[in-house]
């Protein structure tokens, strides 16, 4: 399944990991099979990174047989310093994902798969946003994205992700939490399953009735049961530190998680390796590692390339299923 779709992959930060965890992966497929991959970044990357991590492949910016294309992105300064934050490099990671998403858009891909950004860096590049998230939001129109992170036994989407604590506080409203269930179920029946949903609480205890807080009885529990009027199968909300367990266990296929760590820790404590950021809500297909740029390991070849092949079957997984009428 999925051995025509066209993958477009975004280089990340090219100081970081992201070129080494690609030509490892791109390595491990069939020559004939590299055809359908294009890396949107650049050649002079992607060399380097092949000479730290020893694979054997050819790259170039036209199609040649047995080459893996490269859709070489024009940068204005030389290829930053592999290791170290810096402003051209996060200039250099968001012309990679402009680049990706036009593609996407205009039917040249079919997915986008994207190695690990520096927010600090796309920062100091003049980009101000929370990361692949809010950018990916921003270059496609869309009103918002939610951020799904997927493994084999534990599926979480987020209410809310690169904001502060308090920030998450307030976004926890009856219309995003409701916008956010409604998004994780969309996304498991396009892959054909109709998800049993979980929602975590906000509040140790989902506020024990008010004693620790109201926001769960005053937003959350109205959100599922609006979601429930919608013919969505959806529960809570319910206490945050038994509802992962019970997920893992297979009572749900997914958690609604109200703020990045509360979905983070448990995902990255049994899936560390496997699990994938999938971006929903958009008007095309994103999946991403679920790992950073790895600044101390940059430049020689220990990293893992495991979670970037994760990234690859779960896009071609969703691109090989139609998007449902809305």
């Amino acid at each position: 399944m999925g051995k025509e779709t066209r993958v477009a992959i975004t280089l990340g930060d090219p100081a970081g990991v992201g070129p080494e965890v690609i030509v490892k992966a791109l390595a491990t497929f069939p020559r004939k099979e590299r055809a359908n991959f294009t890396v949107v970044g650049n050649i002079e990357a992607l060399e380097r990174a092949k000479r730290t991590t020893g694979v054997s492949l050819v790259f170039a910016a036209t199609r040649e047989e047995g080459a893996v294309l490269v859709e070489e992105v024009a940068l204005e300064a030389p290829l930053p310093e592999i290791g170290k934050v810096s402003a051209a490099a996060g200039e250099a990671s968001v012309r990679y994902i402009c680049r990706a998403v036009e593609m996407a858009v205009a039917g040249e891909a079919d997915c986008i798969v994207t190695a690990p950004i520096n927010k600090e860096a796309m920062n100091l590049a003049g980009h101000h946003f929370d990361g692949h998230t809010g950018l990916l939001a921003h270059l496609t129109g869309s009103k918002s994205s939610f951020m799904l992170l997927a493994s084999e036994r534990l599926n979480t989407v987020h209410v809310s992700t690169h904001v502060s604590l308090r920030g998450a506080i307030e976004r926890a409203t009856v219309e995003r939490v409701l916008a956010t269930i409604e998004a994780g179920h969309d996304h498991f029946m396009r892959l054909g399953r109709k998800p049993r949903i979980a929602v975590a609480g906000l509040n140790p205890h989902c506020g024990e009735n008010g004693l620790f807080g109201d926001e769960d009885m005053r937003f959350l529990a109205p959100a599922v049961e609006l979601a429930r009027k919608k013919g969505i199968d959806v529960s809570g909300p319910i206490s945050a530190d038994t509802v992962y367990a019970r997920a893992y266990s297979g009572a749900f296929d997914l958690v609604v998680a109200q703020y990045h760590d509360q979905g983070h820790i448990p995902i990255k404590l049994i899936a560390f390796d496997t699990a994938v950021n999938v971006s929903l809500g958009l008007p095309i297909d994103r999946v991403s590692v679920d790992h950073g740029t790895a600044f101390d390991i940059a430049g020689t070849g220990k990293a893992n390339h495991v979670n970037m092949l994760s990234a690859i079957a779960y896009a071609r997984l969703m691109a090989s299923s139609p998007r449902r009428a809305s």
